[in-house]
């Protein structure tokens, strides 16, 4: 079953807008999704409360006493999203679950010098995990998103494509639903922006 991480020790760069419409994603392919929390703020569960009985239904993880048991019976795919500040024997115990990880990332020169070592730590580490970066609120035909790339390429990373700011993300967000809950129409724009990274994710 694949197991996708988000994370970036940085933040506020949008892992957990990512995270629930990855899984949201995986959901309308049928797939039986849990989304994980490593966050003790636990807001990809909390966003989860918010989701209508109605949506293809999304799994949280199951928590005993503080720890994480078991995904739920019958899971097929699983997305977990991670907090700020993620470093250490957590990092290093989610990266040895993880088959790919993404790391999103805003354009701006101080989120990209955040999340420097970050990445050259990913690039390093034993599990040897595959790694890409996903620009955040970002268009692409800008210089900051050049400059995104530039820096990413340099540390030998794909950048595997870019998000725009877009209402779609907060409107649907607040209520539990994600670009693929909704008439294509209404997302299509946002919706082709995933394309090359979800091949990758499938790939």
């Amino acid at each position: 079953m694949p197991v996708i991480v988000i994370a970036n020790p940085k933040g506020g760069v949008g892992k957990s807008t990512f995270s629930t419409n990855l899984a949201g994603y995986f959901a309308a392919q049928g797939h039986k999704v849990m989304l994980g929390d490593a966050d003790t703020q636990q807001s990809s569960r909390t966003w989860l409360s918010l989701r209508p009985e109605n949506l293809r239904p999304i799994s949280a993880w199951e928590i005993t006493d503080g720890h994480i048991v078991k995904p739920p019976k019958g899971t097929t795919h699983i997305v977990i999203d991670t907090p700020a500040g993620l470093k250490g024997s957590k990092l290093d115990a989610l990266l040895k679950l993880a088959d790919k990880v993404i790391v999103p990332l805003q354009p701006s020169i101080f989120d990209i010098l955040a999340t420097e070592e970050f990445l050259k730590k990913l690039r390093s580490h034993e599990a040897r995990v595959d790694v890409g970066v996903i620009g955040m609120r970002v268009n692409a035909r800008t210089r900051a998103a050049d400059q995104l790339a530039h820096y990413v390429v340099q540390l030998g990373l794909p950048v595997l494509g870019y998000l725009r700011d877009t209402q779609n993300y907060i409107q649907l967000a607040a209520h539990g639903a994600t670009l693929w809950d909704v008439a294509p129409s209404k997302a299509e724009k946002d919706i082709a922006q995933w394309d090359e990274v979800l091949k990758w994710i499938e790939g």
